[in-house]
């Protein structure tokens, strides 16, 4: 029998296909081994930043399923990812394994032609991108857990820095302050509209008046005086096709064309690559393969004609470019449309045009200038512009990267215009925008803070974290968030700039090549880090950010108040601390301390329950909290998300929206008593199989039935069956 260990069960799927029988292909299903989650023993430092790994808990079956099938086989070859992380995946199988010298093969996409290709060109794990990949994880815990430590004793309990991370915090962080730093100047703008013949055109003033006075004294004067047209000019510009994705330049057009969140991106593009649609999604290579040229080639001259072809070849953004061979693209671009769902095939739809266009001919758009004059020279001219596209070239393969073409009528210099309205608006200049998700990936490759396969991550950890939230697409700083930023550019300004971040990856790149060793790199990292944490366990805490507004007291005892962070934000505590309580709202309204509810908590039955107030209203929990944690809503409150559906758990309660670290929810509202959740609203139906609530599907998923055990809640397995 021969072995084939691949990651993801949707891939060994694929790959299992194109080699009939051939081959047995299992998925480890990610990572099996991982270091600890204490910190006490996963690194050996003083022997040499020597990792203990352990396999992850939800992994045992896969691993003993994976050592049994391993003895059985006469070959095992290991097809994990084509790049550092996929080397480590494929490392870390063997050991667990016990192989001896297992053959590792690598492809770019899942195709039968670069499988079989791979199948015949075995190689060693690659040790350099194995050692790459462990110093990246040696040094992202070690950052992390000796600054989150100290950032607990310093800040808050359960605060956390990362060495990518910390540095993408800090940018939407001095972003903010540039916003609130910005003083807006006021100015006019003066949009007027002219007639000629039977068209309406429209035309700005030149000239953006800094007064209310100047804009009415221009539109005074336009009103008495003639016009006509002044000047035209013309002039052919050449629109040049963007290169083809890389895994940064994919993030940001999905989200600026789709509205993909960059993980929602990478998640819809690994199905893709699993499926064998598309090449690996993980790269900074604009390349394209002899292959791949060649396919596109043909696609043109057949659906566009051969004069719309132009081969072209890219040059690489970034000086590392090294996590795959080539850019993101589809397999064939034969292939027009691919996916299981609308995301997907809009990804996929989205991958196809810009390969294909990347190989046509630049297209040409004529833009004119067209400038009008009033006979008073004191009036200043006003303007419009039109374009149009003469040939559109590579936008017939990306029609969506066109625009709308604004066209003028025929119109010639010394026509005359009759001014049919006139008006000022005011206005003010506007300061930098905060960061969406795709500018801030932007930003971070232009300073060379992190890879491909960080960026995605590190923007869900800073948002998961409570450090940034997402209002609309923008990231917008939390006050622990600032807080946290803050603290670190003030300690550890050096370890969290652009140059350490940015020159820490090179350093890994040059492991990844041979060029640099993995001991050094730590040691030349961790020597002085650890002397720079240790130096700042003196300093105090800060639990004191500054003295609040001299109009705001204590509700308590009416002493000064101070500005304090909560798990939920800023708020006033009275100086006085701890002997006095009394606290207010960062609006000022006066915030309640729990409230004694002189009944004995049913779980412990030592201690009182007590009505407090969290992030998502008012509940009870015990007074012995945290050795005793019982919770229960407050019956009394409102329930905005009561859907009325009774609960078929308990009788008692009705299915409430509810909110989770997660997202939404819906959960009884007899908690924790009934402890019935489901993931999606309730429809109000009951399962006919079971009796249990149904749920509300999607798009591409029927509604389907609340019980997991029930066959109901997979229709398309159900379906399949029958």
């Amino acid at each position: 029998m021969k072995l084939l260990i691949v990651e993801s069960p949707a891939k060994a799927g694929t790959i299992s296909k194109y080699l009939d029988g051939a081959y047995t292909v299992k998925a480890s299903v990610g990572h099996i081994r991982d270091l600890p989650k204490s910190n006490k023993n996963a690194i050996d430092i003083e022997g040499g930043f020597i990792p203990h790994y352990e396999i992850s808990k939800d992994k045992v079956k896969v691993v003993t399923e994976l050592k049994r099938l391993a003895k059985k086989a006469d070959t095992v070859l290991l097809a994990t990812d084509p790049d550092r992380e996929g080397e480590a995946i494929a490392w870390h199988i063997k050991e667990a394994l016990g192989l001896k010298n297992p053959d590792r093969i690598v492809f770019n996409e899942i195709t039968k032609s670069a499988v079989g290709e791979a199948l015949k060109h075995p190689r060693p794990i690659d040790e350099d991108l194995l050692k790459a990949q462990e110093a990246r994880r040696v040094l992202d815990r070690l950052f992390g857990y000796d600054l989150s430590g100290l950032i607990w004793t310093k800040l808050r309990y359960g605060l956390s820095a990362g060495r990518v991370q910390s540095p993408a915090l800090r940018i939407i962080v001095e972003r903010e302050k540039e916003i609130r730093a910005f003083i807006p100047e006021a100015f006019w703008v003066i949009s007027a509209l002219f007639k000629k013949d039977k068209y309406t055109i429209p035309f700005t003033c030149s000239t953006e008046p800094k007064t209310a006075g100047d804009a009415q004294d221009i539109v005074e004067k336009s009103q008495k005086t003639t016009w006509k047209i002044k000047n035209i000019k013309q002039t052919e510009a050449k629109r040049n096709p963007k290169p083809p994705f890389t895994t940064s330049t994919l993030q940001q057009t999905a989200s600026s064309r789709l509205g993909f969140s960059p993980s929602q991106t990478m998640r819809f593009a690994q199905k893709l690559y699993e499926k064998g649609f598309i090449t690996y999604m993980r790269t900074d290579s604009t390349n394209l393969s002899n292959l791949a040229l060649a396919e596109i080639k043909k696609v043109v001259e057949t659906d566009f004609g051969s004069e719309n072809f132009k081969q072209t070849f890219y040059a690489k953004k970034s000086k590392n470019a090294q996590e795959a061979h080539e850019a993101v693209r589809p397999t064939s671009v034969k292939t027009f449309s691919a996916g299981q769902n609308d995301q997907e095939k809009k990804l996929y739809r989205l991958i196809w045009g810009r390969t294909v266009a990347s190989q046509m001919i630049p297209a040409t758009t004529l833009r004119t200038k067209v400038i009008a004059g009033a006979s008073d020279t004191s009036v200043p001219d006003f303007q419009t512009n039109g374009s149009h596209v003469l040939n559109p070239g590579w936008l017939v393969a990306d029609p969506r990267a066109r625009g709308e073409d604004v066209d003028l009528p025929v119109l010639n210099e010394g026509d005359a215009l009759d001014l049919q309205e006139i008006n000022s608006e005011g206005k003010e200049t506007e300061g930098p925008n905060r960061y969406s998700e795709a500018g801030l990936v932007k930003e971070l490759e232009r300073r060379g803070i992190g890879r491909p396969s960080t960026y995605a991550p590190t923007i869900k950890t800073i948002i998961d974290r409570g450090y940034v939230d997402k209002e609309g697409r923008s990231l917008v700083p939390t006050d622990t968030g600032e807080l946290v930023a803050d603290f670190l550019s003030d300690h550890f300004a050096d370890y969290i700039s652009d140059t350490f971040t940015s020159d820490m990856e090179d350093e890994l790149d040059d492991i990844a090549s041979g060029k640099r060793s993995y001991k050094k790199t730590l040691t030349d990292f961790y020597t002085p880090f650890t002397k720079a944490v240790k130096s700042k366990k003196d300093i105090e805490k800060i639990s004191n950010l500054g003295p609040a507004p001299d109009n705001l007291k204590c509700p308590d005892c009416g002493a000064d108040m101070i500005i304090k962070l909560s798990k939920t934000g800023k708020f006033y505590s009275c100086d006085k601390f701890p002997d006095c309580q009394g606290a207010r709202k960062i609006d000022g309204t006066v915030l309640e301390g729990p409230k004694d509810l002189d009944r004995l908590c049913p779980k412990c039955e030592k201690h009182n329950l007590f009505e407090r107030e969290g992030r998502f209203g008012k509940f009870i929990s015990c007074g012995g909290y945290p050795k005793c944690k019982y919770i229960e809503e407050d019956p009394n409150a409102e329930k905005p998300g009561d859907t009325g559906i009774t609960c078929t758990k308990c009788d008692k309660g009705t299915m409430v929206e509810k909110r989770g670290r997660f997202g939404v929810f819906y959960g009884c509202s007899n908690y924790p008593n009934c402890k019935n959740i489901i993931k999606t609203k309730p429809t109000g139906d009951k399962c006919k199989m079971c009796g249990e609530l149904m749920m509300a599907g999607t798009k591409t998923i029927p509604d389907r039935c609340s019980d997991k055990s029930c066959p109901n809640h997979n229709p398309h397995k159900l379906a399949k069956k029958k």
